[in-house]
């Protein structure tokens, strides 16, 4: 196990995103996953129906414990639900964000529609954490909010990930998937230039928590030593092949096989 990873999000007791989500995503991929939660979500497949804030001063020692014992060698940030949360997480992560990657999710939507992050937010998402991030991970609806664009084409989405660059990361990944056609495509933008990802759509509902998965995926390649555009190429066929596994559980948007990496045969070698 190589590259550790520690992840600031909120708790998805139906298993599929979240922290949840984040672990099974970065232990997949080799590395160790170590865990600030936010705040904790009752939901499943159909949506979200209750979410509890994790007190501030908590949340910080949480970090602060995990950084100054175990240390990180990326840190993935997903749900940040108020400008409160987002202060306390930057003031933590600002001492070391110059030597340690961070992937900033910038989650505001759960799949099947809840807010998870308030309004009045964006803002300080913008100023604090966009700052700190060696790669943004938006997606349509999510840039279209922080840029103010509408975004339908992949030109489009190409001029919004080269405005979303001048809010400060070194890297934004702007995901395609929202947009219609059986092609998917993601946009890598970083000062150098744009670098497009390309792959087939899979046809299913069962699509819960791939925004978390992917971000902690790249983490993970990001603190085992990979480049970005390397990490990110990992991570998107890590997703797809999750996405093409995926167990169908539930009623609605059903989570993604996060173990589709792991191989039955050495594990019943593990077991004799």
């Amino acid at each position: 196990m190589r590259g550790r990873v520690l992840i600031i999000a909120g708790s998805d007791s139906g298993g599929g995103a979240g922290i949840q989500a984040d672990i099974k995503a970065v232990t997949a991929l080799g590395a160790f996953a170590m865990t600030a939660i936010t705040a904790l979500t009752a939901q499943n497949t159909q949506g979200v129906f209750g979410v509890h804030e994790v007190p501030l001063p908590f949340l910080r020692q949480q970090i602060d414990l995990v950084l100054s014992d175990l240390g990180a060698d990326a840190v993935k940030t997903g749900m940040l639900h108020s400008a409160a949360v987002i202060d306390c997480v930057a003031d933590a992560l600002d001492p070391i964000a110059a030597r340690v990657p961070v992937v900033v999710d910038p989650v505001m939507v759960a799949k099947g529609g809840h807010p998870l992050l308030q309004p009045e937010a964006v803002a300080t998402l913008k100023r604090r954490m966009c700052v700190l991030a060696a790669l943004i991970t938006p997606n349509i609806a999510e840039a279209e909010v922080l840029t103010g664009l509408s975004i339908r084409s992949t030109e489009e989405m190409a001029h919004a990930a080269e405005m979303l660059l001048t809010l400060g990361p070194k890297a934004v990944l702007l995901k395609g998937g929202h947009l219609e056609g059986d092609t998917v495509s993601d946009l890598l933008a970083t000062p150098g230039g744009i670098e497009v990802f390309t792959g087939p759509r899979v046809a299913t509902r069962h699509t819960h928590g791939t925004g978390c998965t992917l971000a902690s995926a790249i983490a993970a390649g990001l603190a085992q030593g990979m480049g970005m555009a390397d990490a990110v190429r990992r991570a998107r066929a890590y997703v797809l092949a999750a996405i093409r596994n995926a167990p169908g559980y539930g009623a609605g948007h059903g989570p993604l096989d996060h173990a589709v990496t792991v191989d039955p045969a050495r594990l019943e070698l593990l077991a004799r």
